[in-house]
C-alpha cells in the first residue's frame, strides 16, 4: 500500500518548528518525512529557507521514519559533496533515505553568480552528477571533466547499501529521460491525464518497477475562510509553467509574476477546504491511481492542527 509522508516545507518554517513538526508527524500517523531543499523561498511571504541537510540529520535522530529529499547538484552542490552528504546520512540511517535528483531552479542555483544554462545543458549536467555521485557511493575514486570537474575524490566513509537515486519530472520528456538511469520518480499533483502521462513516460522507458511518488500541494484549515487565505497568502506563487519558473531568480520576481492571481486560479489548481472527508477523498484517488509514496503538504501554516487533525480524521481512513 501507499505511504503517506508528511513534506517539511523549508520555505515556510523555520527548521527548529519544522523538527517539532517532523516528530509530530510521526506521532500523528504519516510514515514517512519528505524535505524541499532551497536557498530561497517562492515568496517573500513565504519567508524561510532553512538548509536541507543539517536539518534532515538532526530530524532522522529525533524520529524513526524514511527521509526523502530534493537536491539539485551541479550548481550550488558540487556532486561529490552531494555524494558525501547522501553517505553520511545513509551510514548513520541504514535504509532510511533517499534523495530525488532534478536540474534545480535559478532561485536557488543561481547565487553562485555562474551563468544558468538552459534546460538540455541543465539535464546533462545532471546526468554527470549522477555517475559521479553513484561511483563515489559505490567506493570509487572519481576524476571527471565535463560540465562539472571532479579529481581524484574518494569517499572514505560509506553506507552498507548505497540510497535510491531518484529523479524530479514535471513533464513526459524529463520522466521519460529519467526512465533510463534514476532508481524512481517524484512529480507533483496535476491534472490526472497529463499526471498519468509523466508515470507512463517513466515506466516506459526504463522505469518499470520502479517506485513513483508524488508530492501534493493543498491547503486544508479549521475553516474555509482560513484555507482560501492560506492558499493564496502562500501558495499563489508556484502556478506557472516550469519555463517559467525555473528561470526566475528572486523571491520578488515570484511575487511580482503572481500579483494578478486570483483565488478561483488557485482553487481550479488544488484543493482549498476544511473537511477532511474532501482529503481523504484526494489522498484515495492517488493510492488507487498507484503511487508508492503520497508526499502531503499542507501550505496552511499551522501545522499542529493539520497534523493533529489528520492524525484523528483522515490518516485512520485512507488504507
Amino acid at each position: 500500500m501507499a505511504v503517506i509522508a508528511y513534506h517539511a516545507s523549508h520555505e515556510q518554517h523555520p527548521p527548529s518548528a519544522l523538527l517539532r513538526y517532523a516528530v509530530a508527524a510521526e506521532q500523528g500517523g504519516f510514515q514517512a518525512i519528505h524535505s524541499s531543499d532551497h536557498f530561497h523561498p517562492w515568496s517573500e511571504r513565504q519567508g524561510q529557507s532553512g538548509f536541507s541537510f543539517s536539518w534532515i540529520g538532526a530530524a532522522m535522530q529525533a524520529t524513526s521514519l524514511p527521509f526523502s529529499m530534493v537536491c539539485a547538484p551541479g550548481q550550488r552542490y558540487h556532486p561529490a559533496i552531494v555524494a558525501q552528504a547522501i553517505a553520511t546520512l545513509s551510514e548513520m540511517f541504514p535504509d532510511r533515505f533517499s534523495v530525488e535528483l532534478g536540474s534545480g531552479e535559478a532561485l536557488n542555483e543561481s547565487i553562485t553568480g555562474d551563468v544558468w544554462p538552459q534546460k538540455e545543458e541543465r539535464n546533462a549536467r545532471l546526468l554527470e552528477c549522477v555517475q559521479i555521485i553513484r561511483d563515489l557511493l559505490q567506493g570509487q575514486t572519481v576524476t571527471h571533466n565535463g560540465l562539472v570537474r571532479v579529481k581524484e575524490a574518494r569517499l572514505y566513509t560509506l553506507p552498507v547499501t548505497p540510497p535510491p537515486l531518484m529523479a524530479t519530472a514535471l513533464s513526459e520528456k524529463t520522466a521519460a529521460w529519467a526512465g533510463k538511469w534514476a532508481d524512481g520518480l517524484i512529480t507533483v499533483a496535476l491534472e490526472d491525464e497529463q499526471l498519468q502521462r509523466i508515470v507512463n513516460a517513466f515506466r516506459n522507458n526504463g522505469g518499470a518497477g520502479k517506485p513513483v511518488y508524488i508530492q501534493i500541494a493543498f491547503s486544508y484549515a479549521g475553516s474555509e475562510k482560513e484555507a482560501e487565505e492560506a492558499a493564496y497568502d502562500q501558495w499563489r506563487t508556484n502556478f506557472f509553467t516550469p519555463d517559467v519558473l525555473n528561470d526566475l531568480s528572486r523571491p520578488t520576481q515570484f511575487d511580482s509574476i503572481a500579483s494578478h492571481v486570483k483565488l478561483e486560479d488557485i482553487a481550479a489548481k488544488m484543493l482549498i477546504t476544511a473537511d477532511p472527508e474532501r482529503c481523504i477523498t484526494m489522498i484515495r484517488k492517488y493510492v488507487q491511481m498507484g503511487f508508492d509514496r503520497i508526499i502531503l503538504h499542507n501550505v496552511y501554516r499551522q501545522q499542529e492542527f493539520f497534523i493533529k487533525s489528520f492524525k484523528e480524521k483522515v490518516l485512520p481512513y485512507i488504507q
